[in-house]
């Protein structure tokens, strides 16, 4: 058989040249209308030596729109003459995609995704700023259009037959990417695999349609000169006039940021839990404190701030920390950004953010639950500034609130404020507290300067931070503690919360509403109180608290948590609050405590040593700056009880403090060991001062001085534990049981309990 080695010679040289050119690539754009697809097209093409197409359905019928047919048809055909091609449409779910990875064009053809998954609020920004698009997608309709696709968006993966995929969640990722195919040469190659993504798993962003109806669509805003190329937020000409000024309706969105400042947000806007969504993230806006009209050091502040979060930062769980500033290019922004990174801080839980404090849902689209105020010393709203603005905008319930937790505040310390529901910053941008906090003052023309005093400064400071990040701890540990239908309410978004039905503080079941006064040592001063748990009552908030400085142990804020106060349980810190009311029911007022007797007590004996600090509702509040508040509590306890030792020497005290008290505001019992009361009625309140849930007093300070906390154990597991007499530790039945034992019961005390000053007696004689 003849064989015709020109043609032989002329196939092998055929396919040496396909080698040469190598394999077409169909790059498959994913995004929305505004996260730059065209763009990234545009600059590949013009720098690239490798042959491409752009198949884009906004043009493909001769400069106008046309069908996927046409573009199948256009993109089969560019890669049959060896053409790399770009699918420049949205393609944002499988079924969008696959007739472009299944296309037969009879070549080998690897099929690469390129996912622009930048944040929804850029995208819109990006759609309603543009003029002269293609597909005339601009203007305000743009803004329905992109958040009707991204709540259908479908993430490509692996499996639909794409060879690679490239997730780009941030400015920084896609330039990275435009890099990397604009130097694919022709016969450069790729790895194939999945590249960028974060949470496979991660909740699409929703409700962006609730943030665009607080904002008017800005088509007339300019663009700054210094402002980042396809900044999520266009930059306000007199920033620190519309803070000051508070929110106004035709306000610009606020909040550019830089480059590195989106990276960090987009970065949190994934998700901190692949089963946490962004408006499920409890959050905490934060100013730099005392750095602005206090004149305090930048680069010191900016030390203190991250030392701070990063002893915080591990403790927060699912929650994260942002620290605010109005100025575009702020320095105290960027020195803690920097040394943040140096670090290693999880940007998940702590990044930066510029923007206006008291608009950062509304018009920068960063929901934050609490947001911290630095505020002036006497509570009070003025001054400029951004405690001027935050009661601004909060409007006079924020000043009310603020009076009913406190009326002054010493540097240092925070109180948290629990925001009511009819205040604008609740309603509109889903701010649930305000915790006020004070740093020190290096500014010479203002009342109360440190004089320059750095030392005491800092050591203020810090203290400041402490306080501030402890008091959204205790707001963090409330909300845990909450029945799953009402946290799952607090979830709800600002607008949604305008309707008074919708608010979790509305929402109580009758079980919820059912309050047994006397579950524990009740003081109730009044009709008034004593009918109180037949209202509606529920606080969401963490209690009221200033703070003092916490160690780094994580330990310190584990155990039994802030509770949920009903109106009942404020009794005592109204008591220890304003005590000049309440003159005929106290035994004894001193500078920093109250004594008085239980009005339910559980012994023939029973007073309570009540600390007047604001802040203190238990044990898990006391740290090592309380010790000398605690020694003086024991002190007066011991005095009493030695007082009504020389009444009846039979008698027998001890002094101590419950786990989890029922009551607010720390207290420390005085009561007799013959627990003859008929108060005394069931098993919890036995096992309240008979088990580790009662607290020996010299206990509780020594773990105060050798370690800054309290030992703080499993309060539930302790007052279910079967009864048993004190003495004996003889098991019973039932309490009439039990009080009948004990009443003829001679055994002696267990020995643990006659060391170390744990029980009173009378001396000897």
């Amino acid at each position: 058989m003849a064989v015709d080695h020109n043609k032989k010679d002329m196939d092998i040289d055929n396919k040496g040249e396909e080698e040469q050119k190598g394999k077409p690539v169909m790059v498959i754009l994913v995004g929305a209308p505004g996260s730059g697809k065209s763009t990234f097209c545009e600059r590949v093409m013009g720098s690239s030596l490798r042959p491409w197409t752009r198949i884009c359905q906004d043009t493909i019928n001769n400069g106008k729109a046309g069908t996927k047919p046409q573009c199948l048809k256009r993109a089969a055909a560019a890669l049959k003459e060896g053409k790399s091609v770009f699918i420049d449409r949205c393609n944002l779910d499988k079924e969008q995609r696959s007739d472009f990875v299944k296309l037969d064009c009879g070549a080998q053809v690897d099929a690469h995704a390129v996912v622009l998954d930048l944040p929804a609020k850029l995208c819109i920004s990006r759609s309603i700023k543009r003029t002269g698009h293609e597909g005339n997608l601009q203007g305000g309709k743009a803004a329905a259009v992109v958040n009707r696709m991204l709540q259908k968006k479908e993430l490509p993966k692996l499996n639909e037959g794409f060879a690679r995929i490239v997730f780009c969640h941030n400015e920084n990722d896609v330039e990275a990417t435009i890099k990397a195919y604009t130097a694919l040469g022709p016969l450069d190659t790729l790895s194939n695999g999945c590249f960028g993504q974060k949470n496979p798993d991660a909740k699409i962003q929703l409700g962006i349609m609730k943030f665009l109806k607080k904002v008017e669509a800005p088509s007339n805003v300019g663009s700054s000169s210094d402002s980042v190329q396809d900044s999520a937020y266009p930059q306000a000409s007199d920033a620190n006039n519309i803070c000051c000024k508070g929110t106004t309706k035709d306000s610009l969105l606020l909040g550019v940021a830089s480059k590195e400042v989106k990276e960090r947000e987009n970065l949190a806007k994934g998700s901190v839990d692949a089963d946490v969504s962004v408006d499920e993230i409890t959050t905490l806006a934060f100013p730099s404190i005392s750095t602005a009209d206090f004149q305090f050091n930048n680069e010191t502040a900016s030390d203190i701030i991250v030392e701070k979060v990063e002893e915080f930062v591990n403790k927060l769980e699912n929650a994260r920390l942002v620290l605010v500033d109005l100025i575009h290019g702020s320095k105290i922004l960027s020195l803690v950004r920097t040394k943040a990174e140096k670090r290693n801080i999880d940007s998940k839980k702590f990044f930066t953010f510029v923007g206006n404090i008291t608009q950062l849902y509304s018009q920068g689209g960063l929901r934050c639950n609490v947001i911290a105020n630095a505020a002036n010393w006497r509570l009070k709203p003025g001054g400029g500034g951004v405690n001027a603005a935050i009661f601004t905008a909060a409007g006079l319930a924020l000043e009310t609130a603020t009076k009913e937790r406190a009326n002054s505040l010493l540097p240092g310390h925070a109180v948290v404020v629990p925001l009511p529901s009819d205040s604008p910053l609740y309603t509109r941008e889903g701010v649930s507290h305000v915790i006020h906090v004070l740093g020190p003052n290096m500014n010479p023309q203002r009342p109360n300067s440190l004089n320059n005093d750095y030392n005491k400064g800092c050591s203020i400071l810090r203290e400041a931070y402490t306080s501030l990040f402890t008091g959204f701890l205790s707001i963090l540990r409330s909300r845990s503690k909450l029945p799953r239908r009402i946290s799952e309410k607090l979830a709800l978004t600002p607008l949604d919360l305008k309707d008074p039905s919708l608010d979790p503080r509305n929402h109580l079941t009758n079980s919820d509403q059912k309050i047994k006064r006397d579950d524990g040592c009740v003081y109730e001063r009044s009709k008034k109180c004593k009918g109180a748990n037949d209202e509606t009552v529920a606080d969401i908030s963490a209690p009221s608290s200033t703070y003092g400085k916490v160690t780094g142990d994580k330990s310190k804020l584990e155990g039994p948590t802030s509770k949920t106060w009903g109106s009942w349980a404020q009794a005592l810190y109204h008591i220890a609050m304003h005590p000049e009311k309440h003159k005929d029911e106290l035994l004894e007022v001193l500078d920093d405590v109250l004594v008085l007797n239980d009005l339910y007590p559980k012994a023939c004996k029973h007073l309570l040593v009540l600390a007047r600090h604001e802040g203190l509702d238990g044990l898990v509040d006391v740290h090592q700056e309380h010790l000398q508040l605690l020694m003086t509590m024991h002190a007066v306890g011991l005095k009493w009880a030695e007082k009504l030792l020389h009444e009846d020497s039979s008698m027998v005290f001890r002094l101590g403090y419950h786990l989890a008290p029922s009551m607010r505001q720390l207290h420390l019992h005085v009561i007799s060991q013959d627990f003859n009361s008929n108060h005394l009625k069931n098993k919890k309140h036995w096992n309240s001062f008979n088990t580790a849930f009662f607290r020996d007093s010299v206990d509780v300070i020594e773990e105060i001085k050798n370690h800054g906390k309290a030992t703080i154990k499993d309060e539930d597991s302790q007052l279910s534990m079967e009864l048993r007499c004190h003495r004996c530790r003889s098991a019973h039945p039932n309490i009439p049981r039990l009080k009948s034992h004990i009443s003829i019961c001679q055994a002696p005390f267990p020995h643990a309990l006659l060391e170390n000053g744990h029980l009173v007696l009378a001396p000897k004689t």
